[in-house]
């Protein structure tokens, strides 16, 4: 079995996930603003998670000869230890509910506020908890600061998309569509603009009126009219859902609550991420196929077969899958060898999904002033926070 060791590898393995964590929101995102039902989108996504967690276990797992401290990821499966495995499959049941929630708060509140706000619980509540069951491995007076660092980047964030909002509106206040010979005005809640449709055939310019009338047009789930509040209550739920996933996955491999009968050696990380993953793709194959012909939000009825079917955008979702899955796994990797509560880096991945959005979709693009000011200073807060987090790392034992 490989392990990390050194703090150089941690951060290494904590910048990969970074990375990954960023990329994938994004993915799906254009995919419902492209209308792809997002039933058959998570179902394409759930099973290449499922698949790189197997990825990681075969390979990472069984690398070395293993020992009795620490057996590899097949030696491992026959034993004792349940309690560990419980609390392994308890953090992949938190993390499915969490991400399949912002998979709909993307659309109602928009994918940089929901990133920013859903990670800074996450931040609050995990890091502190892990700081705890890792014995305060990490050194405090760089953790919390750079904790506080992450909540000013939030609070940045939140401002970030209520002037993008106002300057939105203002674009289509005075923008009308006629229809049949009448005059409407089209209003969009989540003012969000992604270079998607018309803008990415260079019929519509990123950032215009027209193209966010041609979002909201063309998307899977219609936002005008809905209650923000709505949106943002969903999204509190899944920040207290990802806050919980870190710490389980900490106690599935370091049994701070010694509730594994003497002699039987920890979890593996490897071994703990196939438990993981694997409640993870049973709660999200049940919910989503559930969802196919009891939808929510008001999406259309759809079947199994014409999940099947729907090739539009598959490969968008199955790559979206595997950076989830290697992502999780480059996080718990990291996490094992340098502390959980460092770990909790990784949650400024809204700093690569604003990249993302900025660069290739076009969102912000004609903006205001005041609007770009506190985006920088977003950006320039993520950065802070990420340096903090992972300057805290120590080392376990």
């Amino acid at each position: 079995m490989y392990a990390v060791e050194s703090k150089g590898g941690a951060v290494g393995c904590m910048l990969l996930a970074l990375l990954f964590l960023g990329t994938w929101p994004a993915l799906l995102t254009l995919l419902e603003r492209r209308g792809r039902l997002p039933q058959h989108t998570y179902l394409d996504y759930t099973i290449t998670n499922l698949l790189a967690a197997l990825a990681i276990a075969f390979t990472f797992g069984e690398i070395r000869k293993g020992t009795h401290e620490s057996p590899n990821f097949l030696e491992q499966l026959p034993q004792d230890n349940w309690p560990s495995i419980l609390f392994a499959m308890a953090g992949g049941i938190v993390l499915c509910l969490g991400n399949l929630a912002t998979q709909y708060a993307w659309a109602l509140v928009g994918l940089s506020v929901t990133q920013v706000i859903s990670s800074s619980i996450t931040v609050i509540i995990g890091a502190i908890l892990n700081y705890f069951l890792d014995d305060k491995i990490n050194r405090a007076q760089i953790l919390f600061p750079g904790v506080a660092s992450f909540l000013i980047a939030v609070c940045l964030g939140t401002l970030v998309h209520k002037s993008n909002d106002a300057d939105n509106q203002e674009k289509l206040s005075n923008h009308q569509t006629k229809d049949n010979d009448e005059t409407r005005t089209i209003s969009v809640i989540n003012g969000s603009a992604e270079a998607i449709g018309n803008c990415a055939a260079g019929r519509v310019k990123a950032g215009t009126a027209d193209f966010l009338v041609e979002l909201e047009n063309r998307r899977a789930i219609k936002v005008s009219g809905r209650s923000t509040f709505m949106g943002l209550g969903i999204v509190f739920f899944a920040g207290v859902c990802f806050s919980m996933f870190l710490p389980a996955f900490n106690l599935a491999t370091n049994d701070q609550w010694q509730t594994l009968k003497n002699g039987v050696p920890h979890l593996s990380v490897y071994t703990a991420f196939f438990y993981f993953s694997m409640s993870c793709f049973i709660l999200a194959l049940i919910l989503n196929i559930t969802f196919l012909y009891c939808p929510v939000m008001n999406l259309p009825k759809t079947s199994f077969k014409a999940y099947i079917n729907d090739w539009n955008g598959r490969g968008w979702a199955l790559l979206a899958g595997l950076l989830c899955g290697f992502g999780n796994g480059m996080q718990f990797m990291g996490g094992q060898a340098a502390g959980y509560a460092a770990a909790e880096a990784v949650q400024a991945f809204p700093l690569v999904s604003t990249f993302w959005g900025v660069i290739l979709f076009g969102e912000y693009r004609r903006s205001s002033r005041r609007t770009y000011i506190l985006l920088f200073g977003m950006l320039f807060m993520f950065i802070a926070a990420v340096g903090w987090l992972m300057a805290s790392s120590g080392h376990r034992k």
